[in-house]
């Protein structure tokens, strides 16, 4: 039949399926030319760098095989950030319909692409964003300057809050604050799920330590744990907070903080360059990248993955309000427990975790939900 699929296509549709934009997949499927499937490549190619952005780096490189649960301890320096002001910005604009969502995805678009671009020029990771508020993490190094970086990124990000403190809106000028929290310890990081929905998870005392260090803190400074004030009273000045914890003096000059820490580079490879443009060899390249797009897609909910496929060459998702049902599922003990725990029962607290992150999983898609 003309213009029927190679069969090494055929092979890899059900992996394509849900990578491929809907028209691209029809016509991959109806007309696989050179032309298309050069399409197909260059599109699986600029997920992939969007993918990314949705996992942190140094977790990123290599990548957990979707379904494989994988865990270990680390040493490093935990920064806990939210937001303060977004509810009354999100209901002063919500009546303006799209108008509105636009606007607000404009401050949000500032205010992430600013906070990011510190964290990443401060050696941070940023691990995870729930709902205005991100978790970011400063591994620890062999000089131990985790907890140093991460204070000097927390003072550059309230620095840049600055811009956000006059904002127009249909119910007068509103403003945007920040707080902070950070603390240092250990804490177990671990890949959970199943090879069609993975997640990656902390656990520790550190953790909720550094969230608790948060919402003891005050908007527009950086609150930090005794340990840590502690361990760095010869760098920083500290006046008192509520009992536990620190809050940073900002007595620094432009020129003494600075913009950046001096870490190694961390670029992106490089993109895939195309010599064989033959059909075997584009499906070859195909295939290749392949390999590197299912782990990362692994990580998002099929809906979101769905709405990043089908804008990936706009790189852009169309803003709106929606009516939702937010649930929080908070599991008691585990975080705290597992420390304590000897290292082969260990194994088994983060498996029966997997089990039950995929069976709540299962049970939220079951009823439509993300």
């Amino acid at each position: 039949m003309p213009n029927s699929p190679p069969v090494s296509l055929v092979a890899m549709e059900a992996r394509l399926r849900e990578l491929l934009p809907a028209a691209l997949y029809a016509t991959a499927w109806t007309n696989p030319s050179p032309e298309t499937l050069t399409q197909v490549f260059e599109h699986l190619r600029t997920l992939q760098y969007i993918l990314l952005d949705y996992v942190p780096r140094h977790i990123s490189t290599p990548l957990t095989e979707p379904g494989a649960v994988e865990f270990e301890w680390e040493q490093g320096t935990l920064m806990f950030t939210d937001l303060a002001g977004f509810t009354r910005l999100l209901e002063a604009n919500v009546v303006q319909g799209g108008p509105g969502a636009e606007m607000v995805l404009s401050v949000l678009n500032g205010y992430f692409a600013g906070m990011i671009e510190i964290i990443s020029k401060s050696s941070g990771s940023l691990l995870e964003f729930t709902g205005d508020a991100m978790l970011v993490q400063f591994r620890a190094d062999r000089q131990r300057n985790d907890c140093a970086k991460a204070i000097r990124s927390g003072l550059r990000m309230q620095r840049a809050m600055a811009k956000f403190t006059h904002i127009e809106t249909p119910q007068g000028n509103l403003s945007l604050g920040m707080r902070i929290g950070i603390h240092t310890g250990r804490f177990l990081t671990a890949h959970i799920g199943t090879p069609k929905r993975m997640e990656h998870v902390l656990l520790g005392s550190a953790v909720q330590r550094s969230k608790r260090a948060e919402g003891a803190g005050t908007v527009g400074r950086v609150c930090v744990t005794e340990t840590i004030a502690t361990e760095l009273a010869e760098q920083f000045r500290f006046e008192a907070g509520p009992p536990g914890y620190m809050l940073v003096m900002d007595d620094f000059s432009e020129e003494e903080l600075g913009e950046y820490e001096i870490v190694a580079s961390r670029n992106r490879k490089g993109h895939t360059i195309l010599f064989d443009r033959s059909v075997p060899g584009l499906i070859h390249e195909i295939g290749e990248t392949l390999k590197k797009v299912e782990p990362l897609a692994s990580y998002l909910p099929s809906s979101i993955l769905t709405l990043l496929v089908e804008s990936a060459s706009r790189r852009e998702i169309q803003p709106e309000f929606v009516d939702l049902v937010a649930m929080f599922v908070n599991i008691l003990g585990l975080s705290e427990r597992i420390e304590e725990l000897p290292p082969e029962e260990q194994v088994n607290v983060v498996v029966y975790f997997s089990r039950l992150f995929a069976r709540i999983n299962a049970a939220v898609l079951e009823q439509g939900g993300v």
